[in-house]
């Protein structure tokens, strides 16, 4: 019997290596819109809110519905050439529903993107609360995304673990007192270090999957 009764997974660089489609969907907003060509490290500046934020926040053009419409058009229309499912990741998701453990999602993504990409990667029906961007006021790493996934799993902040690639993942996770671990096991997204400091850090699935099964709780 597992120690954790239930996992909150942020999505992008977590579950799925989405930052390929999300730089071809701003860059063609930002370049149709407001004839502006954007780096990836221009992109990832602008993190923070949701994709329909971060453009109603940076686009200087006027016409911001169209130009979200775009991104949603582009994120869809890409989503299969460049986002490639990652079966150890899928094995793991089922392995844990499997073993009764209870999962969310709590993401900076807008709902709209994350539906797409749940179900490009046939992920849409294994998790029982979904925590959006729209479905907060204060993103990450304010802690509100992932306190109302609590409320909403009805699991004690002690029988449950949020899972994330980044530091405002890490420091959200910290500040909602969640045992919280930093991942890196995707080939994109992740820093090299955390500057925040997680609870544990796992560079695999294999390691993380080990760590469930031993039900180690020692810190790092």
């Amino acid at each position: 019997m597992f120690f954790i009764k239930a996992i909150i997974f942020d999505f992008d660089g977590t579950l799925a290596n989405t930052l390929p489609i999300c730089y071809v969907a701003f860059q063609s907003v930002f370049k149709e819109f407001d004839n502006k060509d954007l780096s990836s490290d221009d992109i990832i500046a602008m993190f923070g809110p949701s994709e329909t934020g971060i453009i109603i926040e940076n686009l200087k053009n006027k016409n911001k519905e169209n130009a979200i419409e775009l991104y949603y058009e582009k994120y869809l229309e890409d989503h299969e050439q460049l986002v490639k499912p990652n079966s150890e990741i899928t094995e793991m998701i089922r392995y844990l529903k499997e073993k009764g453990i209870k999962m969310g999602i709590v993401t900076g993504k807008a709902r709209r993107s994350l539906d797409i990409s749940l179900k490009a990667l046939h992920m849409d029906n294994f998790f029982e609360i979904i925590i959006t961007g729209d479905d907060v006021i204060h993103p990450k790493p304010h802690p509100e995304g992932v306190v109302k996934a609590l409320n909403l799993l009805e699991v004690e902040r002690n029988d449950c673990m949020f899972i994330g690639d980044s530091d405002a993942d890490i420091e959200a996770g910290l500040k909602a007192n969640v045992t919280t671990a930093g991942v890196q096991w995707l080939p994109d997204y992740q820093p090299s270090e955390f500057l925040v400091k997680p609870n544990y850090i796992f560079e695999s699935v294999t390691g993380f999957k080990k760590y469930l099964e031993k039900g180690d709780q020692s810190e790092l």
